[in-house]
């Protein structure tokens, strides 16, 4: 149709049934978002959707807490979005689904913050008032939850957020408090001496999940270690052996000064090897000189000769090293180290790398003190490991040579930069006639997730929590996670493999951290035992303190008051130790979740959460519950740009959510959410945006069709589907269909099937199909034909029904869809319920012959297409195509479906004036396409004489004589149009 069509008696624009709406085509998101917001936050909107669903299933989302450090970025982002689909997706399908956004306030993220703000005033955190600091920490928390709930509505977002759960508050405090001293309770908290990661710059022990990894190039070192003469039984060595050394390679030069055992392995074989020769014929001089003995591995041989620079050697024999002991390389030079190395059985040596044999520092490494501990015959068990490095990375003032060297730097510009520790152990092996050579090794290496700075292996006295002790039931906690893990749904279904590897191999749980923020370990130790003090009264009382302080009463309550006349606190240590930040957001369950709540329906986190909140919140759970605190989990993958590069500021590659929605609207990045894959890495630039944004105006382009051909419907209008054309009873159909798929897809959390799904429908089966077809009957029928009223019924039902569906995804414009359609002050869109399918809309037998029809139709489209790009043809309507037909499921289908007369009908669906359908193949240039098998399409004008009111071509333009240059159903559409409007015809 034209928007205007004159002839030479009168112009009938003014008769055409035009759609009008004032939906404007452009959305204008930036601008009208807020808005929406504003008028939500004035109505409460959030309370009534709590109120309208009253009554219903409960069905929640746990929120996992983010840090409140700082602006959200595009992964947190995401996050909060893909929940807010959960939510609203659960809410409209008929649950009450309330969704409580909270922060994780404690721990090294905020810490970290905080220290770095004094350091800019010049002030050390060793130097502020402990009381001082803590308070620093929580007002830095409090700015930033601020800040960042403000983005994360911006977003979207519908939830309590004027009553959000944070970790700092008291009763949550005192929450973490309880559910601690319930491990206390259960005798599963102890402290131990073992190596952990720790970090120099922060000056605390870290978690794995505290841990990221990056590349590192590190000095790697041969180190010779002189065999004695005597063996661990005392039986002397063989002679071939006089003189020789057991040769280590190690990757921490700075761990030699903590070597106390070498670990071989029984199924190694070693060799005893003579140098003959070295490569003198450059400016270096290897370290190895002609008849040095070394004992390796006879599979890296050739490994260590080429990075010893050997040219020559023999091998004298077996070396048989079970027995032997070594003297340190730094024996000679300090007595400190004068004492004896014995050589231990170690399965975790391997003849894949180095020399086969592996340097134990007991103090710097978990295999290392594993093997070291499992030696009863070299130390007490009871006695601790030998220190070498204090908490600030360097060596202790006690270690001869290198008193207070650092191994990395933690001050100044190049903080976290290797400090002089290795160069200095280096040099004194050189001295020491003990290195046999040295290299560069890049690899990946263990890393602060805060400071970016590296970590080390360092023992220190720590609390852990027990997972292999009988938790007084007869199960421990590793098997009561592990049942756990398995009566849990996993989305994707591999992330259940993911946690229970995780869980099968993880160690002890480390629950201290030495630092100033966060929730204390609140207990007491007897100092002549060494036993946790385990007193109901006791706890009772810390817990009430903490309820009503916070976690500051611990520290700033004399202990004799928690003590009580029981017990003297001369006789007991407070421990200051605070508790593990997972320990913290692992525990919101048993806070954050009402009554009614527990345990939560889903938790949803990114993948990086299988060794994180996932895990801390499924250890403390069983613990303390003997179960999970969820039922379901579903993982997404991280931010990339447009390449899958990892976004970072160096690279530039970096955008903000809020600049997102700023610039093209929050609904852009909700549909970009939508889309895409959630369970892999989610890619994002500006072209994938503006491909967002390309969708987002199709969709929109449709929803304001159905808007205004929907002007001024009415239920009087409506058509019940007994009396409507077969087209509409196959797009209810077609409506039965997507909304089972919608509610599926939304049920399993695959958003990105559910915005396929109706996002193909609303422009395959709508744009391209139902509404190009009926826009001919809704212009030009007259209001009251069944044809045009059945249509109008139909779109209204596509209208309200897609509002629905999308307004958990996109909650903005489909608010604006909705109001437009009932009005400014109906309920929102967002207090609905997806609406129920009569069950009679679906028709498989119906929807069998128009995928069979629209084969067909697509031929027909295909051949006019050429018509048109031939400029054989202006219009479709010029048409009057013969359709050949050689599969006899085509014309079964039409007569089915258009039993009254399959021509006329062929020709609207296919927008031409006429069509006939004949049985053969065709002739032989007519045309054919893959789309359409069977089916062969020959061009024919179309004959009669041309509408001016619909521009179709018919034989009964002129049959009523009031409209000479209309056809017969457009003559009768005007005169109803002139009845009413009074005109004479």
């Amino acid at each position: 149709m034209s928007d205007a069509t004159a002839t030479d008696t009168r112009d009938y624009k003014d008769t055409l049934f035009l759609p009008a709406t004032d939906f404007p085509m452009r959305a204008g998101l930036p601008q009208s978002e807020p808005k929406w917001l504003e008028r939500w936050e004035a109505a409460k909107l959030y309370e009534q959707m709590r109120e309208t669903a009253k009554g219903r299933d409960r069905f929640v989302l746990h929120d996992g807490p983010p840090y409140a450090n700082g602006h959200i970025h595009l992964g947190t982002g995401m996050n909060k979005i893909l929940k807010d689909f959960v939510v609203r997706t659960r809410r409209m399908a008929g649950f009450d689904a309330p969704y409580r956004p909270g922060w994780d306030c404690h721990g090294l993220p905020i810490e970290w913050k905080v220290e770095q703000n004094y350091r800019a005033k010049g002030k050390k955190k060793d130097d502020v008032p402990v009381a001082e600091f803590r308070k620093a920490c929580r007002d830095y928390a409090a700015e930033w939850i601020d800040v960042q709930r403000a983005e994360f509505k911006r977003l979207g977002v519908a939830g309590e957020w004027n009553d959000p759960y944070t970790t700092m508050a008291f009763d949550a405090e005192a929450s973490i408090v309880s559910e601690f001293l319930k491990f206390v309770d259960k005798g599963l908290v102890y402290r131990g001496s073992s190596p952990v990661m720790w970090s120099p710059v922060e000056q605390t022990a870290l978690a794995e999940a505290e841990v990221e990894y990056h590349d590192k190039v590190s000095t790697t070192i041969w180190v010779k270690f002189p065999v004695r003469g005597v063996k661990m039984d005392g039986s002397g060595i063989p002679h071939a052996m006089a003189g020789a050394s057991v040769v280590i390679w190690t990757t921490t030069p700075w761990t030699i000064p903590a070597n106390r055992a070498i670990c071989y392995s029984k199924k190694i074989a070693y060799g005893l090897y003579e140098v003959e020769g070295a490569d003198t014929g450059s400016d270096f001089l290897p370290w190895a000189r002609p008849g040095d003995k070394l004992i390796v591995a006879d599979a890296l041989w050739e490994d260590v000769a080429k990075a010893g620079f050997i040219v020559k050697a023999k091998r004298l024999g077996d070396a048989d090293v079970e027995g032997l002991i070594c003297s340190h390389p730094f024996a000679k030079t300090d007595k400190y180290w004068d004492y004896r190395v014995p050589l231990l059985d170690g399965d975790h040596v391997t003849d894949e790398q180095g020399t086969g044999f592996v340097h134990t520092a007991p103090g710097h490494g978990a295999e290392d003190y594993v093997a070291w501990m499992a030696n009863k015959v070299w130390h007490d068990p009871k006695e601790p490991i030998p220190h070498t490095v204090g908490p600030d990375g360097a060596y202790l003032p006690h270690i001869p040579l290198f008193a207070g060297m650092e191994i990395v730097r933690t001050d100044g510009k190049k903080a976290g930069q290797d400090g002089p520790a290795n160069k200095a152990v280096v040099d004194t092996l050189i001295e020491a006639g003990n290195l046999l050579a040295r290299g560069r090794l890049e690899h990946s290496y263990p890393h602060s997730w805060r400071s970016k700075a590296p970590v080390i292996f360092r023992n220190t006295n720590q609390w852990f929590i027990a997972i292999d002790k009988d938790m007084g039931d007869g199960a421990t906690l590793r098997q009561r996670a592990l049942e756990a893990i398995d009566a849990t749904e996993w989305t994707p279904k591999t992330a259940r493999n993911r946690i229970h590897a995780m869980v099968s191999d993880r160690p002890d749980w480390l629950i201290s951290r030495q630092r100033a923020w966060g929730v204390p370990l609140t207990i007491f130790v007897n100092k002549a035992t060494g036993d946790i003090l385990n007193d109901e009264a006791v706890n009772a009382r810390i817990v009430k303190a903490v309820e009503s302080a916070g976690a500051d009463a611990w520290f700033d309550t004399d202990p004799q008051v928690f003590l009580g006349d029981a017990y003297s606190a001369s006789e007991y240590e407070q421990v200051t130790d605070i508790l593990d930040v997972w320990f913290d957001s692992g525990s919101t369950h048993a806070f954050a979740l009402r009554e009614g709540e527990w345990p939560a329906d889903v938790y949803l986190e990114g993948s990086d959460q299988h060794r994180g909140w996932f895990q801390s919140s499924l250890l403390e759970s069983c613990g303390t519950r003997g179960r999970a605190p969820y039922k379901a989990v579903v993982t997404h993958g991280f931010i990339v740009d447009e390449k899958g590069m990892k976004m970072s500021k160096s690279l530039g590659n970096v955008l903000a959510p809020n600049a997102v929605a700023e610039k093209y609207g929050a609904d852009i990045l909700r549909l970009w959410a939508a889309s895409a894959d959630y369970s892999g890495d989610l890619r994002i630039g500006e072209a994938i945006l503006q491909s967002a944004v390309d969708a987002y105006r199709k969709l929109r382009n449709t929803l304001k069709y159905l808007l205004g051909a929907l002007d001024g419907f009415s239920d009087d209008e409506r058509v019940a589907p007994a009396e409507m054309p077969a087209l509409e009873r196959f797009m209810l159909h077609r409506m039965a269909e997507l909304d089972e798929t919608v509610r599926a897809a939304y049920a399993a959390y695959d958003f990105k099937r559910a915005w396929s799904a109706l996002f193909n429908f609303c422009v395959n089966d709508l744009s391209a199909f139902y509404l190009d077809i009926r826009k001919d009957s809704l212009y030009c029928d007259r209001p009251d034909a069944i044809r045009r009223r059945a249509a109008r019924t139909v779109m209204a039902e596509l209208l309200d029904r897609l509002a629905l569906w999308m307004a958990p995804l996109l909650p903005f414009t489909m608010e604006e869809v909705w109001a437009s359609r009932y009005g400014e002050d109906a309920p929102s869109v967002h207090l609905q319920t997806f609406k129920d399918t009569p069950a009679e809309w679906r028709d498989e037998v119906r929807a069998e012959n128009w995928r069979t029809i629209r084969r067909l139709r697509r031929g027909v489209t295909a051949a006019l297409e050429i018509m048109r790009r031939d400029k054989v043809i202006g219009s479709s309507l010029e048409a009057a195509p013969e359709v050949y037909v050689t599969d006899p499921a085509y014309r079964a289908a039409l007569d089915a479906e258009a039993p009254g007369g399959v021509d006329d009908f062929l020709a609207e669906l296919c927008i031409t004036s006429q069509a006939t359908l004949k049985d053969g193949e065709g002739p032989a240039d007519a045309f054919r396409t893959e789309d359409a098998p069977g089916v062969a399409v020959v061009f024919k004008p179309a004959q009669g004489s041309k509408c001016a009111r619909s521009w179709r071509i018919t034989t009964d333009v002129g049959s009523d004589t009031r409209y000479p240059d209309l056809s017969a159903r457009d003559a009768d559409a005007v005169a109803w149009y002139d009845a009413r409007k009074g005109n004479a015809a």
